[in-house]
């Protein structure tokens, strides 16, 4: 039976991070809302753009959007056995219509870790991030700057703040995630899949916390 993980927290949380550490160590493929729609606004799609105007105003895209490329995504080989989901769902009724669509793939939910962080902490965190226009590689002017102001240490391409990082935008879309997103931990709660970790710890201390849950669960 295929082995799906569910990473919940809240913008700022380090999900990114610790999903594509987590999809290495146990071999599942990451998959991203997030490198999905940035694939489809860099490349203009039809998609694309109607997504950018949602993140722009750091509001959630719509769920038929969002549902229609998730499922895509998790109907290919690669995620057979699998996935490390990261940004979805992001509403119960998502979270709902993930629970469908993975009974049809012969799967289910199998555990969801919540990284918990302060939001004085969250602010901080994302107002000060700088994304690599060309692959989205993530940067932080305090906590992770580059070796060379306004560069990707990775490719070499220009770094930029995202609108949705931007001070202005940092507060809403925190209300946003509290207002929608977090009754997924009670959603969770009550089926008996939460796993809490401390998110206010360095990314290697989150790392290990988050591995030692999910190796005693696989």
């Amino acid at each position: 039976m295929p082995y799906y993980i569910v990473l919940l927290g809240a913008p700022g949380a380090g999900k990114g991070t610790q999903a594509a550490l987590v999809s290495e160590t146990l071999g599942l493929p990451h998959v991203s809302s997030g490198d999905i729609f940035r694939e489809n606004i860099k490349n203009q799609t039809e998609l694309g753009r109607k997504a950018e105007e949602y993140l722009n105003r750091g509001d959630l895209v719509p769920d038929d959007l969002t549902i229609a490329m998730i499922r895509d995504r998790l109907a290919r080989e690669d995620c057979s056995g699998g996935a490390v989901l990261d940004g979805f769902p992001r509403t119960p009724a998502q979270a709902d219509a993930l629970d469908a669509m993975l009974t049809e793939f012969g799967g289910r939910i199998d555990i969801v870790p919540y990284i918990k962080v302060a939001e004085d902490v969250l602010v901080e965190r994302l107002s000060g991030r700088w994304t690599c226009r060309e692959n989205g590689h993530i940067f932080h002017q305090v906590f992770n700057p580059p070796k060379a102001a306004g560069v990707c240490d990775i490719d070499g391409s220009e770094l930029y703040q995202r609108e949705d990082d931007r001070a202005e935008t940092v507060s809403n879309r925190i209300q946003v995630y509290l207002e929608q997103t977090a009754p997924l931990i009670s959603h969770y709660s009550e089926k008996g899949l939460i796993a809490e970790v401390e998110g206010d710890k360095g990314i290697d201390d989150v790392t290990g916390s988050l591995l030692s849950i999910l190796e005693r669960e696989v």
